[in-house]
């Protein structure tokens, strides 16, 4: 079970994922010995599951990202996780979601500009057998929310 302090914990390292163990102990009130152990535990546990460091896109030649919402021809498990797995693969996609609705996968690019998503679209998506429709969105912009909510899980 994660109790209040185990909240905190999360909390401040999804702010600040460098935060030295005694920064991070002091900030919650706890030994730095006590606060080592926790984090260890989290991480054991998968309730941690990494630390990502964020990159500015503009600096890397990356102009525009999209999200590519696609619906497949037929559903199984065969063909579900073969599209997952090419989408997966490919040079400038950021995350592959499968969804439930009238489409079955989203897709997050991110690319140089649009005659490269242009590209990737013809090329990377309509080219597959098992897609049937695509749809792209480009974005203009994004905020995260550092913080998920709710970290206590049910009795």
């Amino acid at each position: 079970m994660l109790d209040r302090i185990d909240s905190e914990i999360l909390a401040l390292l999804q702010k600040n994922a460098r935060l030295s163990n005694k920064e991070l102990a002091t900030s919650i009130g706890l030994a730095p010995s006590t606060c080592l152990e926790r984090v260890k535990r989290l991480r054991d546990e998968g309730v941690l599951a990494g630390d990502h460091a964020e990159v500015n896109p503009e600096s890397l030649g990356i102009g525009l990202q999209a999200m590519v919402a696609v619906r497949l021809q037929q559903h199984s498990r065969e063909v579900f996780e073969s599209f997952n797995s090419h989408a997966l693969g490919l040079p400038g996609v950021i995350a592959v979601y499968h969804l439930a609705g009238a489409n079955d996968f989203l897709v997050h690019v991110a690319i140089r500009d649009a005659d490269h998503l242009r590209a990737m679209v013809l090329d990377d998506f309509t080219t597959r057998p098992e897609v049937e429709h695509l749809e792209t969105a480009l974005i203009f912009g994004y905020q995260r929310n550092a913080v998920l909510p709710n970290y206590r899980r049910p009795a």
